[in-house]
């Protein structure tokens, strides 16, 4: 007889019932919701058909708005309406001032660092004004959908460090969304465009937006995505391009550049129409007050060529750091609004060598692919869809070591999920506790590094320095969240952080750290190399001190200490030096001078050791 199933009340299992998972990208300036339906992936639209959501949150004594009804509040109700808020996201209050008066917000201190915006709600942080866009686009999936969610792929950039990424996490949370799995978005455009098209070999994805530029190098093997390199503009997009269209207004119309708030609002918008009708128009007639003019798309390309120019530096740094050639990459994808410009197109293919992939909506490709890859994770496998998204974190991470030293234990761009290992030791003679300091960053100098926490080993056995061995394990999980453990390996104590600072970096300081590292490389190995000198030196003094005060008085007659006391004070003298080389010349000058008196002790030691005892019990 057959044998019959039996469940739990509620949990028949239905095998042909498809969970439902959906993919979201939450831009600065618009987002969206995207999920498979009926065999396709697109994005949702709304009650009125809209698929872009503005990310604009407006508060209010009686409820809250989300969208283009709060987006177009904003001149009227400044205080309570958030846009951009995603510019906030892991940043502290002292970051987020010194952007003056690009944000017309009041701001308000918490209990921690982040930022907190005083509404008539009460203060809010970015992370619960992120939570609204979030909720609104999870009510909008499960309307269309018709059922409750499992889950969401959350696209952030790839620059996102890990506060802002734990930042997005919670957002989700608090939104009511179960997260998947945070996702670069350029590895969600080469999703959409690599699965569609069956795609192998190097593809560069080229993300240029309002505000910021991303290029990421990737390669695609049998539905293996592995992120080579990545890089870009921090300050770089298509807001370049308004301003730059304004600029050519103002000198065309004789207008003055000190304009009000209100109206430079006005003439960004008449610049960004012009921008817009151009990628279709040769030219368009501009009106600015009582001027009128005619912009030609020759004129305007030659406005925003620099910008575009520097796109393309950026292009060959991470072809560069990627360890391929131009020549390797077999396609290109265009992500954001700004790759609509026909001469950023142009200049992209002729760069590559290729015409660059632009079938999907700039705008919403990145959204189909998190809605692809969250299919994969909820477990709605389809023949041919088996995905391994194979990300890199954007900066190196390490610990600090003795004379200030950042030591890289993960370097930057490398593949995560990962775990990477090493040991050290003691500093000083019974040392028992060790501070661990977790820095991210790409210069030698903890000073020039980010700091992102500090946690004590304690517990470690009293042993003469070095003898101890301590193992530093630094785990970044899928999202690209770091934990750090050290373990004494003789006593087996523990300790650990999972490192979720308040506020993190922001995209600007990353592009700074990495051009810094550049620019530095040079003066950087020769400040690391001057500390190394200057802690060896330091160790080697502190022994030879301890050294005479133990048995000085019974190995070494009285010219042999003077002789060594004066070496001793000379390199004492050049310790706080910047000389390096005079230093390691010193070093080994008190070396030389010492290894008789080391080869006594030791002598002497041994002597002491076998004192009293016969050759065969040595033997036995």
């Amino acid at each position: 007889m057959a044998l019959l199933q039996i469940a739990e009340p509620g949990q028949s299992p239905q095998p042909h019932q498809r969970r439902l998972a959906v993919g979201i990208d939450l831009g600065t300036t618009n987002s969206l919701v995207a999920a498979l339906r009926s065999g396709v992936t697109a994005p949702l639209p709304d009650s009125q058909g809209e698929v872009i959501l503005p990310s604009a949150v407006r508060y209010r004594p009686d409820g809250v708005e989300v969208g283009a009804v709060a987006r177009q509040a904003a001149a009227i109700d400044p205080f309570n309406t958030i846009i951009s808020v995603k510019r906030l996201m892991g940043r502290g209050l002292a970051d987020v001032k010194q952007l003056g008066v690009q944000l017309p917000y009041r701001f308000a201190e918490g209990e921690s660092q982040m930022p907190f915006i005083e509404t008539v709600q009460g203060p809010k942080s970015p992370v619960e004004i992120s939570a609204e866009i979030l909720r609104s686009l999870r009510q909008r999936a499960e309307q269309t959908l018709g059922g409750d969610l499992v889950g969401a792929v959350i696209t952030v950039p790839a620059y996102f460090d890990d506060a802002q990424r734990q930042a997005t996490k919670d957002a989700a949370r608090i939104a009511g969304l179960n997260v998947l799995r945070l996702l670069n978005e350029p590895t969600a455009a080469a999703v959409a465009y690599g699965l569609d098209r069956q795609a192998e070999g190097v593809v560069a994805i080229y993300d240029l937006g309002g505000g910021t530029f991303d290029i990421s190098i990737l390669r695609l093997t049998k539905g293996v995505f592995e992120v080579l390199a990545t890089g870009g503009d921090t300050a770089l997009g298509g807001d370049d391009f308004d301003h730059a269209i304004a600029g050519w207004i103002l000198q065309q119309s004789g207008g003055s550049s000190d304009l009000p708030p209100s109206a430079q609002r006005a003439l960004l918008r008449v610049a960004c129409d012009a921008k817009e009708q151009l990628s279709d128009s040769a030219a368009v007639e501009v009106a600015y007050g009582d001027w009128r003019g005619v912009l030609t798309r020759q004129a305007f390309e030659s406005l925003i060529e620099p910008f575009v120019a520097r796109s393309l530096k950026a292009c060959r740094r991470a072809v560069r750091d990627s360890g391929v050639e131009l020549e390797e990459v077999t396609a290109v994808v265009m992500v954001g609004g700004s790759t609509r410009v026909p001469y950023v197109r142009r200049m992209v293919g002729e760069l590559f060598g290729l015409e660059p992939l632009t079938d999907i909506d700039p705008d919403e490709v990145v959204a189909i692919g998190a809605a692809i890859q969250a299919e994969t994770l909820a477990g709605n496998n389809r023949d041919g869809d088996q995905l391994l998204l194979l990300d890199v974190i954007p900066l190196s991470l390490g610990l600090e070591t003795m004379g200030g030293l950042m030591e890289k234990i993960i370097p930057r761009n490398t593949t995560i999920p990962v775990a990477r290992a090493q040991d050290f030791t003691t500093y000083k003679d019974g040392q028992t506790a060790m501070m661990i300091h977790v820095l991210q960053g790409e210069r030698e100098l903890i000073a020039d590094c980010r700091s992102l926490a500090r946690f004590e080993l304690r517990g470690i056995p009293p042993m003469v320095a070095g003898a101890a061995k301590i193992r530093v394990t630094f785990q970044v999980d899928a999202d690209g969240l770091l934990s750090v453990s050290a373990r004494e390996l003789s006593s087996g104590v523990e300790a650990s952080v999972q490192v979720k600072p308040s506020y993190g970096l922001t995209d600007g300081e990353i592009a700074r750290m990495l051009e810094d590292s550049f620019r530095s490389a040079g003066s950087d190995k020769q400040a690391r190399a001057l500390r190394e000198h200057q802690v060896d030196a330091q160790r080697l003094l502190e022994a030879v001190e301890a050294a005479v005060a133990a048995d000085g008085d019974r190995l070494l007659d009285d010219e042999e200490r003077v002789a060594i006391e004066a070496q001793m004070a000379e390199l004492r003298a050049l310790l706080d030096s910047q000389d390096a080389a005079a230093i390691e010349q010193q070093t080994r000058r008190l070396t030389q001078i010492t290894d008789a008196f080391a080869a006594r002790r030791l002598d002497s030691t041994v002597k002491a050791a076998l004192a009293g005892r016969r050759l065969n019990d040595i033997e036995e």
